[in-house]
């Protein structure tokens, strides 16, 4: 079995379609959808297009679906700042009610048993949360706790938008990158696993792609387009942030 994991789509469809373009071109057995898939410019056409996918799918939950259905009609809500609700409120709108159902469906973790890597956990961001935050430069003692009890050889997850392959004691954990909003290299970052692990790097028109978003109505479409497809913030300049943020 060969599995391709898309982590972090975030509504960005013309990422979308150009890394299942390139899926297909593999022969995989399986699209493994790593969460966050929202929130983002294109949420319903995006979910549709994952829907229609031909290849079998399975899907995880992110702290990005959370959050934009929390912003439903008559949700409870987030105390997150008024200008991200205010997206996230957008995202839920332009949702129909089979994708809440569908997304109220997805659990927070699967597991794959891959031919050539073995039991193979995937999460979000870590085994027991979809928040937390780690990165290639985190010290080892500070992730062991969150990779503790876990008996899998390799752990899949992505949250924080880098690509990354470490050790966590006997655990390899891999970052599958983000397919619509990547740090670093403009265009759009995925996992191909079976028999091995291959960082995968898709390019795509990102001029067209951000004439797209920007023809949406989604409340950040221009800055999303500059700064998420045409001038993505740096490996470095993210490390520095997320160093502030991640696991203690």
């Amino acid at each position: 079995m060969r599995v391709a994991a898309l982590y972090d789509i975030h509504g960005n469809l013309p990422a979308l379609e150009a890394v299942l373009a390139e899926v297909r071109l593999t022969g995989v057995d399986l699209v493994l959808i790593g969460g966050d898939v929202l929130p983002g410019p294109m949420p319903g056409e995006t979910l549709d297009a994952l829907l229609d996918l031909e290849i079998p799918a399975r899907f995880i939950v992110g702290n990005g679906e959370a959050a934009v259905l929390a912003e439903r009609p008559g949700a409870e809500g987030t105390t997150l700042p008024e200008k991200v609700r205010e997206t996230l409120r957008w995202t839920a709108g332009q949702l129909l009610p089979a994708h809440e159902t569908w997304i109220l469906g997805w659990p927070r973790t699967l597991r794959v048993e891959i031919p050539g890597l073995g039991e193979t956990l995937f999460c979000h961001a870590t085994p027991r949360s979809d928040t937390e935050i780690f990165t290639r430069q985190t010290p080892e003692d500070r992730l062991a706790p969150a990779f503790a009890g876990v008996d899998a050889t390799l752990v899949v997850c992505g949250h924080t938008h880098m690509q990354l392959d470490r050790k966590v004691g006997a655990i390899r954990v891999v970052n599958a990158g983000s397919v619509g909003m990547p740090f670093g290299r403009p265009g759009a970052d995925w996992l191909l696993l079976g028999p091995g692990v291959e960082l995968r790097h898709t390019a795509y028109d990102l001029p067209r792609a951000a004439a797209r978003i920007r023809a949406t109505s989604y409340p950040e479409a221009a800055e999303f387009a500059d700064r998420d497809i045409l001038s993505p913030r740096s490996e470095s300049e993210m490390l520095e942030l997320f160093a502030r943020a991640e696991l203690r």
